[in-house]
């Protein structure tokens, strides 16, 4: 199976090294890694055994021509890209499987290749890139598939079976919307408030970030996060809003989703969410997929956001500031053994599913 992976950082080196590992014929888009993944490979350090994988490795998506499937595990603030990298890969049979966080990159896709093209997928994995090529993974892998708006067919689960030959723990869902609703339930406080927690709680409420600057040490890792009484209290309030959009579209999640989440995270420590390591390193946030998108269709079926709206209106203020914020402090606090990358967070995986797709378990990313 010919596969390429577009978005060769945290996740997608790690499960592209994998399954190059597994024997299939495994191809990386690479741009500032390009010299050291052609002549040293990738090097995964992982609990489960460290190797080095040997993917090809291009520069140009037409060095690499049409694939069965295509991997996407690009940040999604890298979505306008899909028209410039993806048409030299995509032939009448290829898979196109986005790995991203949030809701609507899977209908980017499908407004370019067509519905039955095009897949999406769950990621709940500890990864971190450490070094051009390097890649440390410290817990998890669950990967989890699903086909767009229909049920698994017999492409979705030929792949499913190439990700178990290659050490991948897989499941297959009928319902990968309902399995990103449930995601959400556990990215959108975690990751949206992780970074709004500069700004203080006061101005938070009010929608507003202080025009004398803010402080980083007032980052939150979920274990910061759960201690704030406070700021547990917008976590639950924003879960319970994931909750009621997903039913008003049509996913009867339960709200017992809360407090397992929370129990989960408990067992993460000082975990930095995806966003905000991203914010910490000043790079773009991924506000659209994750905040902004979830919040315009619930709000489309008549279902209120009020907190969700108040976190979207903060992110995007600080979003334009990530790589000039102003001078207060920039010390950091201890990171958690599992690190954040493109993707998707993680955290402890689900432990089962519920109409086809996770349990609510903290993902990540």
């Amino acid at each position: 199976m010919k596969i390429a992976i577009v978005g060769c950082g945290a996740v997608g080196s790690f499960y592209g090294a994998r399954l190059s590992r597994a024997g299939a014929d495994v191809y990386f888009l690479l741009r500032s890694d390009f010299t050291v993944v052609r002549a040293a490979g990738v090097r995964i350090m992982s609990v489960d055994g460290e190797f080095t994988a040997h993917p090809r490795a291009a520069r140009r998506p037409e060095e690499i021509g049409v694939c069965d499937v295509v991997l996407i595990a690009l940040k999604t603030t890298a979505n306008d890209q899909f028209a410039r990298l993806l048409p030299p890969l995509v032939g009448a049979h290829t898979f196109v499987v986005t790995l991203q966080n949030g809701l609507g990159n899977e209908d980017r896709l499908v407004a370019l290749f067509g519905p039955k093209r095009v897949g999406g997928g769950l990621c709940f994995v500890c990864l971190n890139r450490v070094a051009p090529g390097v890649i440390r993974h410290t817990a998890h892998g669950l990967v989890v598939l699903g086909e767009y708006r229909r049920p698994a067919g017999e492409r979705l689960r030929r792949l499913a079976a190439l990700f178990e030959r290659a050490g991948i723990p897989v499941r297959v869902t009928d319902d990968l919307e309902r399995a990103h609703w449930e995601k959400l339930v556990w990215n959108v406080p975690f990751n949206g408030l992780g970074v709004a927690g500069v700004v203080g709680y006061e101005a938070f409420l009010e929608g507003r970030v202080p025009d004398d600057g803010w402080d980083r040490r007032q980052t939150l890792a979920t274990d910061r996060l759960l201690a704030n009484p406070q700021w547990l209290g917008l976590a639950r309030e924003l879960m319970g809003e994931v909750i009621r959009g997903a039913r008003g579209r049509g996913f009867a999640l339960a709200e017992s989703l809360v407090e397992e989440n929370l129990e989960r995270t408990r067992c993460m420590g000082a975990y930095k969410a995806s966003t905000l390591l991203d914010f910490e390193r000043g790079l773009p946030l991924e506000v659209e997929s994750l905040f902004e998108e979830p919040r315009r269709q619930a709000e489309a079926v008549g279902v209120s956001t009020p907190r969700l709206t108040t976190l979207c209106a903060v992110l995007r203020k600080l979003d334009g500031h990530t790589s000039d914020p102003p001078a207060v402090s920039t010390s950091d606090q201890g990171a958690s053994p599992c690190g954040g990358g493109p993707g998707g967070d993680v955290g402890c995986p689900p432990t089962g599913f519920s109409g086809g797709g996770p349990s609510g378990g903290p993902p990540p990313s």
